[in-house]
């Protein structure tokens, strides 16, 4: 006899429609599954007539075919458990076939018949809505997530037997009241921009980069505060609107990096280590298309300590994801693309030894030491860092001083007047900060004075600067500007967004 129900696969952040279909027959007992699954998918033959059969139902046939379609695309993992048992429940004339309609199945069974949540209930949930007559039936585990999609129809189940109750008499034995979602999972509250002495300078671009979404790099001896400063960015950002939020949340969710809680409501802080691989980075494995930090870090603080001692083919594989803000990942006949629109920040140490630039230590590296140390960042990726700070030893009347501290809170303020004025000038473009600009508006959006403009030539004369580069600088001297709510730069502008491109004048060497 046959059947068939609905199901879905995670492909990137968004889900696609699965048929599972059954055929049921007598003859020698085999259990078939077709339709290009992996190992994971094809176990499910094992799991689910375990748990039909701890569920106390009984099988009257032996073989059975369950095939997944489409056939070309590839089946992933234990998400097919449920569908698959339902349909065979359903060819054994146990459900009605019509009660299967507009019905979609997703689920992990134990061989007891209980549910295991599964990755990507967010992605599948979103994709559901679409189609309001379509119920999606889940785990009560992934519950909490995929609750935040509004206008989807989604029905929680604890086990396979709750499951057919449901079909077959449309309520649940026990009805469950969802309490409401946490106002955030991801919040760190130890960390602020009071806690920061000294680094005026620093202090001072960070807040510049976070207004415009500028990338920016850190250079410095160690002990000066690079990651400190790194740490807090998330703190000045804001929330994120809905629409982020689902975006970012989505990522974790095909990770499992939700734990079955609320959405991302808070930009995300990924600080990597320098022994990343580049699959670590941008995504990939050998089985799965996993998203890679990058995408983890969406719409929020991607952060590398120590950039130089990351591997060279690492870095410049970031450099397309920085520019475009997707990463298409491309395996033998699979492709997948996810979203990485990311704030980088960068430290390094001006030289190996570290102490190069610092006024009281000796630097014991040789000319030639240093040159490979730089040399190990390419320019290419250097014209996709925004602004180069570099950061000065602070003393002790600096770290003793109460002068000069600000909270988050206040300097958070004066970002959100940038980003209002950003908003309201790029209102029915696609970006909505000064780092995207587009080339062909630059010039319209970041006209300058006179002056500013004389500043800028005698700039670009005296400093190794590409045509990236003095984009850059226009883009940086815009945000600025916004930050004092000027409506066209000016020469104090501009002289501050030169100030902020040390590797550029490489005056420190």
């Amino acid at each position: 006899m046959l059947a068939k129900c609905q199901s879905r696969t995670i492909t990137g952040t968004s889900s696609r429609h699965i048929d599972v279909e059954v055929d049921i027959s007598s003859g020698i007992r085999s259990f078939t599954i077709v339709g290009l699954p992996d190992a994971a998918c094809r176990e499910s033959a094992k799991r689910v007539m375990s748990a039909i059969k701890n569920s106390g139902f009984k099988m009257s046939c032996s073989k059975i075919t369950v095939n997944l379609a489409p056939a070309h695309l590839r089946k992933e993992g234990a998400m097919f458990d449920l569908a698959i048992a339902i349909a065979i429940l359903s060819a054994e004339s146990k459900i009605s076939q019509k009660a299967l309609d507009s019905k979609v199945f997703c689920g992990e069974l134990s061989l007891d018949g209980s549910l295991r949540p599964v990755n990507g209930m967010l992605c599948v949930a979103d994709d559901i809505k679409e189609t309001p007559d379509t119920e999606l039936i889940l785990p009560w585990q992934n519950m909490p997530e995929a609750r935040a999609i509004n206008n989807a129809r989604l029905m929680p189940v604890s086990c396979l037997a709750e499951t057919v109750s449901y079909i077959a008499n449309g309520t649940l034995p026990e009805p469950r009241v969802w309490p409401a979602l946490p106002a955030d999972n991801n919040e760190n509250n130890d960390m602020d921009f009071s806690d920061i002495r000294g680094n005026y300078h620093a202090k001072r671009a960070v807040e510049i980069a976070v207004a415009g979404g500028h990338n920016i790099l850190f250079i410095g001896p160690p002990g000066t505060g690079k990651t400190m400063l790194a740490q807090r960015i998330p703190t000045i950002m804001g929330a994120l609107t809905n629409e982020e939020s689902i975006q970012t949340s989505k990522v974790y969710s095909i990770q499992g990096l939700l734990n079955n809680k609320s959405l991302i409501t808070r930009p995300p802080f990924r600080a990597l280590h320098h022994f990343s691989s580049d699959a670590g980075m941008l995504g990939g494995g050998s089985n799965y298309i996993n998203p890679g930090e990058i995408s983890l870090a969406h719409n929020g603080v991607l952060f590398l300590d120590e950039l130089p001692e990351f591997r060279r083919d690492v870095l410049e594989a970031l450099r397309q994801p920085i520019e475009d803000k997707v990463i298409r990942i491309t395996r033998a006949g699979k492709s997948v693309t996810y979203p990485c629109d990311f704030m980088l920040v960068a430290a390094m140490n001006p030289c190996p030894c570290g102490y190069l630039t610092h006024p009281k230590k000796t630097c014991v590296c040789t000319p030639h030491q240093v040159h490979k140390y730089l040399s190990k960042i390419s320019g290419p990726l250097l014209d996709r860092i925004d602004m180069h700070v570099e950061i000065s030893p602070i003393d002790y009347d600096q770290l003793s001083s109460e002068s000069g501290i600000e909270s988050s809170s206040a300097i958070k303020s004066r970002i959100d007047n940038a980003k209002a004025i950003q908003s309201a000038r790029y209102r029915g473009n696609r970006y909505a900060l000064n780092a995207r600009i587009s080339y062909k508006d630059i010039e319209k959006v970041c006209a300058l004075t006179k002056e500013a403009s004389s500043i800028l030539k005698q700039a670009m004369h005296e400093l190794f600067v590409s045509a990236r580069g003095y984009a850059k600088l226009l883009k940086v001297a815009r945000t600025i500007a916004d930050i004092a709510a000027r409506p066209v730069i000016d020469v104090e502008d501009i002289a501050e967004a030169v100030s902020y491109r040390s590797l550029d004048t490489r005056a420190w060497l």
